[in-house]
């Protein structure tokens, strides 16, 4: 008999019936060793995955609102992290690794600023990510504005203090997020190198992953067969949506037999209502000697329209690998040590040429589950509706280098 495929009408109408059947894909993987694909397809409609991670390529946009007289906004300042300009005149696009102008317990800059209250990072460490989490919380945030002067707009500075109250438009708009898969870092030179993946330490010291591997959205769905432009995902607390490929989206990857990529894949890019966000999801971070950064909590529901979707998302940790890469060769493309699987990296220690080196994740394993089931309430209490994407995902992409001569 053929296999009976599900609709996301279907599904939604169980939603809205109070009759969808839900799993986080922890759940999921574990049931279905239980029952079998076959038998895990009829019992669950959704499985929602979720990772709490940071995600540097990310920012927002906001919409000032005109002053009076108006502004043509050509240099801008949120809590003394610069922000992008050249849009609109009082559009602004607020990076999530801008970093602060402010020198360390001075008032630089072409406009006086305030000092910051005692609870914000020093102005060194505090950067875009930093002030769109005060932003999301309700906080205050100060706004310095250097004008372009035009007989359209004849102010030449504004100084004023902004909440997400009190401004048009605030909304994340991140050209890379949900990285299907990652590399392990490590450090094989002899001095302690400050990261985006954090301090690696010398002679191989500690090794840092970034991915939450087969709790990881992407990696439950390898060959982009469900989740596609138009998906509606949840974004720091919110409805979200995928917008288009990611930044450095490479589907063409080099893959192991169950389909998931060998390092570094596809990418999304997301857009959501930062207004309805909240703190607990989205939150400013800093890297040490490396730069501020924004940890954000997302999570892809993944509907069941057939079994390939169950096949997909019981891959485990143990059959998921990432590259061992070593960050003291200063080069685009650094040697491996090889491959390791997820379930070796989540133990907190691996083997590397004989030695044994100590692991931590950047992504928060907690806090990830916690995303999955925060989506899985949503979808049970009938406040999340799936939508059927409006176009795939690219399924081949080049990896574009440059190569000038320096």
């Amino acid at each position: 008999m053929a296999e009976r495929k599900r609709t996301i009408p279907e599904i939604n109408d169980k939603i809205l019936q109070g009759k969808v059947r839900v799993w986080t894909v922890e759940e999921l993987k574990n049931n279905v060793k239980k029952l079998g694909i076959r038998e895990t397809y009829e019992q669950v409609d959704v499985i929602c995955t979720g990772t709490f991670e940071p995600m540097e390529s990310s920012g927002a946009f906001l919409n000032l609102g005109h002053t009076d007289p108006p502004i043509k906004i050509r240099q801008c300042w949120l809590d003394g992290v610069p922000a992008y300009a050249g849009l609109g005149a009082v559009d602004l696009y607020l990076g999530a690794t801008a970093v602060s102008e402010l020198g360390e317990g001075e008032n630089s800059g072409p406009l006086s600023f305030p000092p910051k209250p005692p609870h914000h990072p020093s102005p060194v460490e505090r950067g875009g990510g930093h002030v769109i989490e005060s932003l999301i919380a309700g906080e205050s945030v100060t706004v310095k504005a250097i004008g372009h002067v035009t007989d359209c707009y004849p102010r030449a500075t504004f100084e004023g203090v902004i909440t997400k109250e009190t401004i048009n438009q605030f909304y994340l708009y991140n050209p890379r997020n949900l990285y299907q898969n990652f590399i392990v870092g490590v450090n094989g030179g002899d001095r302690t190198l400050y990261t985006y993946l954090g301090p690696l330490l010398p002679r191989l010291g500690n090794a840092v992953y970034a991915c939450a591997g087969a709790l990881s959205p992407l990696l439950n769905d390898p060959y982009l067969e469900v989740v596609g432009i138009g998906s509606k995902v949840f974004l720091g607390g919110a409805e979200g949506m995928i917008v288009w490929e990611g930044t450095q989206h490479f589907p063409s990857q080099k893959r192991s037999p169950n389909g998931t990529p060998i390092g570094p894949g596809a990418t999304v890019a997301l857009i959501g209502d930062a207004k309805k966000m909240s703190r607990q999801w989205v939150r400013g971070c800093y890297f040490k000697n490396y730069g501020p950064s924004l940890m954000l909590g997302v999570g892809i529901p993944l509907p069941v329209l057939n079994e390939k979707v169950i096949e997909y998302c019981a891959v485990e940790d143990k059959d998921i690998l990432a590259p061992v890469v070593d960050f003291s060769i200063p080069r685009r493309v650094r040697p491996s040590f090889g491959l390791v699987s997820y379930a070796q990296l989540k133990q907190g220690k691996i083997k590397i040429e004989g030695q044994i080196v100590r692991v931590a994740p950047l992504a928060s394993l907690y806090l990830s589950r916690q995303v999955a089931e925060t989506l899985k309430q949503l979808i049970l209490q009938g406040q999340f509706l799936l939508t059927e994407p409006i176009a795939p995902l690219p399924k081949e992409r080049t990896f574009i280098s440059q190569d000038g001569v320096i």
